[in-house]
């Protein structure tokens, strides 16, 4: 059984970061799809995805809308490690506001890009109980900026390649601009983000 290394924090507000999350495997498979959306008139603006429009100018897509059969995406068959693995347990015991995370019954996952100039201003999710960002990056990296920010906690995180943050959707939160130089928007040397927003449904 596959071992990851994740480490939880209940200051200053409940949350686990796990680095390395997906195997090489399961990066590759998640870099094809990645590849495929960065191409013009595929990743959508944020009125056409279900974003907060007066709050960022990145590009993403709403993957559950695309794929009735979850199965034909590799980030959404992929990305049920999420559910599988031992990360929910974990999470789940940082502080009772997350007890609930490892019985999570209903999911919805956006793929996100950022690349020169683009950002998200502070907002919540409260819509959700749970999120989960997964982050990626092209190697060498290429840009700067870019980190996922709490400002009431004045905290950051550098959103490391193939890493994933886990914290409750009432924590408000924002992405830094990013800066590149001497790329196009379409080689793909900017920031990707797998969110999974997720929790209990009533049936």
């Amino acid at each position: 059984m596959e071992t990851l290394n994740g480490n939880a924090y209940s200051n200053p507000f409940p949350h686990l970061i796990v680095k390395n999350f997906y195997s090489e495997e399961e990066l590759k498979l998640i870099w094809e799809e990645l590849t495929f959306y960065t191409k013009p008139n595929k990743l959508l603006e944020a009125k056409d995805f279900g974003g907060v429009v007066d709050k960022t100018n990145s590009h993403a897509l709403a993957l559950d809308e695309l794929y009735r059969n979850r199965k034909i995406s590799n980030i959404l068959t992929v990305n049920r490690k999420l559910f599988t693995s031992e990360t929910l347990n974990i999470f789940s015991k940082i502080d009772d506001s997350c007890s609930i995370a490892s019985n999570s019954n209903y999911d919805v996952t956006k793929i996100r890009y950022y690349h020169h100039g683009e950002y998200y201003e502070p907002h919540t999710d409260r819509a959700f109980q749970f999120l989960a960002f997964s982050y990626f990056n092209k190697e060498p990296k290429k840009f700067s900026g870019g980190e996922l920010y709490f400002p009431k906690y004045e905290y950051k995180y550098g959103c490391e390649n193939n890493s994933m943050i886990i914290f409750p959707g009432w924590v408000e939160h924002g992405v830094n601009e990013i800066k590149i130089e001497n790329s196009d928007y379409y080689d793909g040397y900017g920031r990707y983000s797998i969110t999974c927003f997720f929790g209990n449904k009533s049936k």
